[in-house]
This record gives C-alpha cells, sequence and structure tokens, in this order.
C-alpha cells in the first residue's frame, strides 16, 4: 500500500489546470491490435490512399496529410502503422508488387504444356501491365529513386524471387522435353517479357506525342500482345 507521501505525488502529477485536458499519450504499439481483422482493414485502406497519392505526385510531392485526410484515420495513426512516409511507400510498393507475382502463382502453369504455359504467362504480363498502369509508375519512380527503398526492404526482393523460379521450373521442363533451346537464363527471359509490357505502358504518352500511335487502342493492343507472344516463342524454340 503507498505512503501518504506517495499519494501526494500522485495527486500532483494528475492534477491538470481549469480547462485543459490532459496531454494524451501515444498508443502502445501492441502486436495483437495491429493484426487485428480492423486494424488490417485500416491499414490496406491507408495503403490504397497512399497509392494513388504516390502515383499522382511522387514519393517527393506526396503528403501524409493528404493520405489522411482521405482515409478513415489520422497522420498519427498512419505513423503508428508504418513510422515514416518512407516506409508507407515501401509497403504500397510490396503491395503493388504482390498484386503481380499473385496474379502469376494463381496460373498453376506446372499443368500446361511448356510452350503453352510460355504463352499464358506472357499474356497475363501483357494484361497486367495494361491493365494496371499505376503499378508501371510507381516502378518508374521508384528507379528515379535508384531503387533505394525497394534495396531496404528485404520482403519485397524475396516476394518477387517467385516469378523467377516459376520461369526456372517452366524452362527446365521445356528443356527436358525438347521443346525450348538450352541454357536461357530465367532472370534474362523476364526481363524480355517484361521490358516490353512496361516500355508500352510507361512512354505510351510521348510514343503518341512522337509518333501519333495510341498504342492502348483495342486494335494495337492486341496486335502488340501476339507480338511479344510470338518473339517469346521463337526465341524459346528448340
Amino acid at each position: 500500500m503507498p505512503d501518504g507521501s506517495a499519494r501526494t505525488r500522485t495527486a500532483r502529477a494528475k492534477k491538470v489546470p481549469a480547462g485543459e485536458a490532459p496531454a494524451a499519450e501515444p498508443p502502445a504499439k501492441d502486436t495483437a491490435r495491429v493484426r487485428s481483422p480492423d486494424a488490417e482493414r485500416t491499414r490496406l485502406d491507408i495503403i490504397a490512399v497512399a497509392r494513388s497519392e504516390f502515383v499522382e505526385k511522387g514519393l517527393d510531392g506526396a503528403s501524409v496529410n493528404d493520405i489522411a485526410a482521405r482515409t478513415r484515420t489520422t497522420k498519427p495513426m498512419i505513423y503508428y502503422y508504418f513510422g515514416s512516409k518512407e516506409k508507407l511507400y515501401a509497403a504500397v510498393m510490396e503491395e503493388a508488387y504482390g498484386g503481380m507475382r499473385a496474379v502469376e502463382q494463381s496460373l498453376r502453369l506446372e499443368h500446361l504444356e511448356p510452350m503453352e504455359a510460355v504463352r499464358r504467362l506472357v499474356e497475363v504480363t501483357f494484361d497486367y501491365h495494361a491493365d494496371n498502369p499505376d503499378f508501371v509508375r510507381l516502378i518508374a519512380i521508384e528507379n528515379i529513386h535508384l531503387a533505394r527503398h525497394i534495396a531496404a526492404a528485404p520482403a519485397i526482393a524475396k516476394r518477387n524471387a517467385a516469378v523467377i523460379e516459376i520461369i526456372r521450373a517452366l524452362l527446365k521442363r521445356g528443356e527436358q522435353e525438347g521443346v525450348f533451346r538450352k541454357g536461357v537464363d530465367p532472370v534474362d527471359l523476364h526481363l524480355l517479357i517484361s521490358s516490353f509490357c512496361f516500355y508500352r505502358v510507361s512512354n505510351r504518352h510521348t510514343w503518341s506525342a512522337i509518333f501519333g500511335r495510341d498504342v492502348e487502342t483495342a486494335k494495337h493492343a492486341a496486335a502488340q500482345r501476339r507480338m511479344i507472344v510470338e518473339a517469346v516463342e521463337r526465341y524459346l524454340a528448340a
């Protein structure tokens, strides 16, 4: 039981001038609460709004105040969940890459013939880039920053390694069946596929201004989709 002096000190500590609210203490970071369904919904809501903000304004131009104003939370809570604007940006990047990787893993390519599997992979990669120009813009922004945020987030590299393993297994199976040429590097093949799909979206505005062609029209998009599929098929053919 506290003695009289202890009670007196406690009373003095709690005494607040009239009309003035006591200073609020920052919330303790409770792991269980952060991982609760409500907390996860809040986190994903912040990421969705932040993604739009970063796509529109870039990392430097984006404002945590503006992000908070467009969510059902506050600026202190955004820092509570993510720690800083840079870490929030890294979380947005991880979520963006995760969308592409989730689509690839859902294809179940191991159940398709090797060439059919490659064709499907290329088509899905093309479609994902075409349907998600904000994904392309985020990657372009991160390259402006020399990929330092991705480099500081090992989870992103680990998550993206999955597509290389998918391609590696596919190449091995195609070689064993005599369908693919030997010695194709899976990272180089991924670069070949992604580069065309990425460039036509990232540079669509300059391409249109210089050459007067809108690559997003149904006619041109369909032709380009067939072209990259055929290019990869012919490159891989034994």
